[in-house]
């Protein structure tokens, strides 16, 4: 899921847990006091639909198999802005009280009792939300923390093998140095051994002449 979305996600389940208990208040309030909660109230409901749109455009954004199914959470968000908007609108009616205490005189304490039943329901799930958001954002930050002790230790792994090519290297550049020194002393052996050659050729040469003068004497005489 897009942490961006995440992100916005818990902004709203904070406003609108917010909104729920600010209704609840407005209920029991008179006069100035009630205007000034009223006022609150319109203000967090023009935020929570901000929060609506920009959660909307980012789950477009998405990725079908991901965006299907935040649309379905948009849609939860949006039936439950509107039932605050509802309260708002009830709670705001010049007669709200004078209606409230009728409607107390005709249907007894029923009406109350759902009216409370149904707002401790969205903040029961409001509040469900928000510790989805904080798992999956200790999820997500888990698996950040994972992700850079893994680079680290990649990079401590390219360390050693670079100091390992470099270590090869120089050993490299001093087996070439050996390899020439080598050729060098090689070269030098094979010209001593040439020399060495025209030198024993040169000996046998005289002997031979020598003999066949001796052999050429002995025979004359």
């Amino acid at each position: 899921m897009s942490e961006v979305f995440e992100g916005y996600e818990r902004q709203y389940c904070e406003a609108s847990a917010s909104l729920s208990r600010k209704c609840t208040a407005a209920s029991a309030l008179d006069g100035e006091k009630k205007k000034q909660k009223l006022s609150e109230i319109q203000s967090g409901v023009e935020e929570a639909e901000s929060l609506i749109r920009k959660m909307d455009l980012e789950a477009r954004s998405l990725q079908p198999s991901v965006k299907a199914g935040l649309l379905a959470k948009l849609r939860e968000y949006k039936s439950d802005l509107n039932n605050v908007k509802s309260e708002l609108k009830r709670i705001s009616a010049p007669n709200a009280r004078q209606t409230t205490r009728e409607e107390l005189l005709e249907a007894g304490m029923a009406d109350t009792l759902a009216v409370s039943t149904d707002q401790r329901g969205r903040l029961m799930m409001t509040t469900e939300r928000l510790n989805q958001s904080t798992d999956r954002i200790k999820e997500s930050r888990r698996t950040m923390l994972e992700t850079e002790e893994l680079g680290v230790s990649i990079l401590q792994d390219l360390h050693q093998q670079r100091q390992s090519l470099l270590h090869a290297h120089t050993t490299l550049h001093g087996v070439d140095d050996n390899v020439g020194k080598s050729k060098k002393i090689l070269a030098l052996m094979s010209k001593r051994m040439d020399r060495n050659k025209w030198i024993i050729g040169g000996i046998i040469t005289s002997l031979v002449l020598a003999i066949l003068l001796i052999l050429y004497f002995k025979l004359s005489h």
